[in-house]
């Protein structure tokens, strides 16, 4: 293209850098907005996609990263959520390798690395979007807009917006999105240079940036200016979205869904002028429907289409011919990486994600840029007040990466943060009271599940966290009435199924509680711990056999269910079945060689059958892993007893009782012993 200067340019109230300078200057805000999120936990979604996913780990195969979605399910399962990215969980899988285990500091660092690459990158991308393809006499591009791509760049690299995206480590997917989108872009324009000459090799790599992006998360294909097939991309279809995902999608007529599409898009271009708001979760009642065409948010949606008209009139109006080129590009890098996530081509998840905006928003800096350097010329005189407005700008947006950084270290802070933004949402209640119960203030996590059940009546998982606690805290009435009302609302949630059971079990209501498992199995056909309740249940009502099929059948289904096994042996061994229990702790132990639970239950088998040698080992070998337990220390004493060793056996009574004064039997046990040695005393000449 021809070389043309940027006659707003020089009026854009920052200094002229060098490009290396410039590079560095934007990737050190990067950093400074972000760094303090490098020692954050696992939040949110990261339990999905990471910690619980397991082609993150080494003895998972490889391939299977290329035929699972995101999270960690096959792309056919009807309950994949469609989200293929397999370079995304590609860079999880090394960053677990590299770390030896999840370490998330290995995984934040890398996020805002990334991040600030892909700021650094922009200057390089706005410079030949505003001032088009210009070469030197070196046969180089020269940026005709070093001034508006680097405020443009900075504005970028500190939009709080983004903080979802770095310091959420499931954004990884949107920050090599970006990445390759900006080096598919760029390497298309190598593809030309001064000689009007065109090369092959530079647009074949770019098309493979594109494939790549679109690896990482799927709207990268948009460098194309093309939307992703989803029935190709999503393996048998697009997943299911349920009404509280996407409430808009559900409205009763066109008009409605029309109305409230256009409210989700004002909404997201206010997080992008105005980011104070933001919150890690849109859904459930956090932002109302609108079924009236009176409702006064329809002003929103309204201005939001004026503003579009008025830039897009501009943009082809225009007699500036930088001008166009700069509004035409700016909305384009706006509204098109924008476009996967805005309900037209099929249906999506959620109502607003901060996350989707992240390419999007390098349009908005651009176009903010601009203005800022168009205000410059029309008020030239003004133009220490733009300069202050600039700076103040990006100091609140630093601060304010800062602070929203932050709160997304842990997930008490996430979570506690929202409940001012998004009152109404019975997902941010629900996950406050999640984090609660998990750090064991279940009081206070009752009342947040009763709000998010209160705002949400049929919110079953709300219901089910709630019964749990209730369970515990032996309320088993209330338990048993909310986890029935889950299963009525949802009557494949497997997971309640199996606590109504164990509370209906608590209850004596054993025939129904019986029937709950049954339904638990038949839903989620793979339910170790559904089939050791249910053994519990008949062993409970002396069905042993019965028991022993179920507790089989969970270490079937997890060959490591230590409760399951363990519950195998005391049952054989309580009904004189030693010779079996013998065989089945010692089949336990070698899958489970470290479990002292199942070696002390497997030593007092063996005491039984006096092979004391053997019993005594396992008794001492649970003592070395678990050298508090005072049933060891009792049962290990015990066997000294009967084998004659009277001293051991004081020894192993004595630090039992000292462990547990009350241990049952125990004080007796240790009086008959002392009378037996005082007696030995006396008898001795």
């Amino acid at each position: 293209m021809a070389l043309s200067e940027v006659h707003w340019d020089h009026q854009i109230p920052l200094p002229k850098l060098a490009p290396v300078r410039a590079k560095l200057t934007v990737a050190l805000v990067a950093l400074l907005c972000f760094i303090n999120s490098y020692d954050g936990e696992f939040v949110f979604d990261d339990s999905e996609a990471i910690v619980n996913n397991k082609d993150l780990k080494p003895t998972t195969p490889l391939n299977n990263i290329w035929t699972n979605d995101f999270w960690g399910s096959n792309l056919s399962s009807n309950s994949s959520h469609k989200s293929y990215r397999p370079l995304t969980v590609l860079t999880f899988r090394l960053n677990y390798l590299l770390a030896g285990g999840l370490q998330p500091i290995g995984f934040h660092m890398l996020n805002i690395v990334l991040h600030a690459i892909i700021s650094a990158l922009m200057i390089d991308m706005f410079a030949i979007l505003i001032g088009g393809l210009a070469y030197d006499e070196k046969d180089k591009i020269v940026n005709l807009a070093p001034k508006t791509s680097l405020l443009a760049a900075l504005f970028f690299a500190a939009h709080p917006v983004h903080t979802e995206s770095v310091a959420g480590i499931v954004g990884r997917a949107d920050l090599l999105c970006a990445l390759f989108f900006q080096l598919s872009f760029l390497t298309y324009c190598k593809a030309f240079n001064t000689d009007d000459r065109f090369s092959v090799r530079w647009v074949v790599v770019s098309l493979l940036l594109c494939a790549a992006a679109m690896l990482c998360k799927e709207q990268g294909i948009t460098v194309l200016f093309m939307i992703p097939n989803p029935i190709q991309i999503m393996g048998t279809g697009p997943p299911a979205f349920t009404e509280v995902d996407n409430p808009a999608s559900f409205a009763e007529n066109i008009f409605l869904r029309i109305v409230n599409y256009n409210y989700y898009y004002s909404l997201n271009a206010w997080l992008l002028l105005c980011p104070w708001w933001l919150c890690f979760d849109w859904s459930m009642g956090c932002v109302p429907l609108i079924k009236a065409a009176t409702d006064w948010r329809t002003a929103w949606l309204l201005l939001l289409w004026c503003v579009l008209i008025g830039l897009t009139s501009q943009a082809l109006c225009s007699q500036d011919s930088q001008r166009r080129r700069t509004l035409t590009l700016g909305l384009v890098l706006l509204v098109v990486p924008f476009l996967p996530a805005c309900n037209i081509f099929f249906r999506v998840g959620f109502v607003v994600a901060e996350r989707v905006l992240y390419l999007s928003s390098a349009g908005y800096c651009l176009l903010l840029a601009y203005s800022l350097g168009h205000c410059c010329c029309r008020w030239n005189k003004y133009k220490k007040l733009v300069c202050v407005a600039v700076l103040l700008l990006l100091c609140v947006y630093v601060a304010r990466c800062a602070l929203r950084s932050h709160q997304w270290r842990t997930e008490q802070s996430l979570f506690t943060s929202a409940l001012s933004v998004c009152p109404l949402n019975a997902k941010v209640h629900y996950n406050v009271g999640k984090n609660l119960a998990d750090r064991g203030n279940t009081t206070a996590a009752i009342r947040y599940y009763r709000e998010a059940v209160r705002l949400h009546p049929s919110y079953v998982h709300a219901m089910n966290n709630l019964g749990n606690i209730l369970k515990e805290r032996n309320e088993l009435v209330e338990a048993e009435q909310l986890l029935s009302k889950a299963v009525s609302i949802q009557p494949d949630f497997a997971a309640a199924w199996m606590n109504l059971g164990i509370v209906q079990n608590s209850l004596q209501k054993f025939e129904e509680a019986e029937l709950s498992y049954w339904n638990a199995i038949r839903f989620r056909k793979k339910y170790p711990d559904c089939y050791y309740n249910l053994g519990r249940l008949y062993a409970d009502q002396n069905r042993h056999l019965d028991a022993l099929n179920a507790w089989r059948n969970a270490t079937v289904l997890k060959p490591d269910h230590s409760l399951a096994w363990n519950n195998m042996v005391i049952l054989l061994d309580n009904t004189g079945n030693l010779g079996q229990a013998e065989l089945i702790g010692r089949e336990a132990l070698k899958l489970l060689p470290s479990d002292h639970t199942i070696m002390f239950s497997l030593a007092n088998v063996l005491g039984k059958l006096q092979k004391y040698k053997e019993s005594e080992g396992f008794f001492l070998h649970a003592l070395r892993i678990n050298p508090n337990s005072a049933s060891c220390h009792g049962n290990l004493a015990v066997l000294y007893h009967r084998w004659g060793k009277l001293e051991l056996a004081k020894k192993h009574y004595e630090l039992s009782l000292k462990l547990d004064p009350e241990a049952p039997g125990t004080r007796d046990n240790y009086n008959m012993l002392r009378r037996k040695l005082d007696q030995l005393q006396r008898s001795a000449p």
